[in-house]
């Protein structure tokens, strides 16, 4: 069961690919700011932050990212929660990322 639960937390990971920080040219999973994504029975829950606590364009960040999930397969209730702790860093975002923003 483990197996399966980690293929449907990398659906929701590749989905979530799709979601940007419209400030950011860079989707949320590269910059680091997904935490967990927990997938039970169909639920999706994930915990992710923002690139300051103070962030205008949370409260649209968390719903896109809502809806993205909302539209795989088998979803049958997700929820998003934006917390701060830890606090996101620079360091967070993937090597992907880095290279999207010209960071070396």
């Amino acid at each position: 069961m483990a197996e399966a639960e980690v293929l449907e937390s990398g659906t929701v990971l590749e989905a979530l690919r799709d979601v940007y920080d419209p400030e950011i040219p860079v989707n949320v999973v590269d910059l680091g700011l997904i935490y967990t994504v927990e997938v039970a029975d169909g639920d999706v829950h994930v915990e992710m932050t923002l690139t300051a606590p103070g962030c205008g364009m949370g409260p649209y960040i968390a719903q896109q990212a809502e809806w993205r999930i909302a539209e795989i397969d088998d979803v049958e209730d997700v929820q998003v929660d934006v917390v701060f702790d830890p606090p996101w860093t620079p360091d967070m975002i993937t090597e992907d990322g880095k290279r999207l923003l010209g960071i070396d």
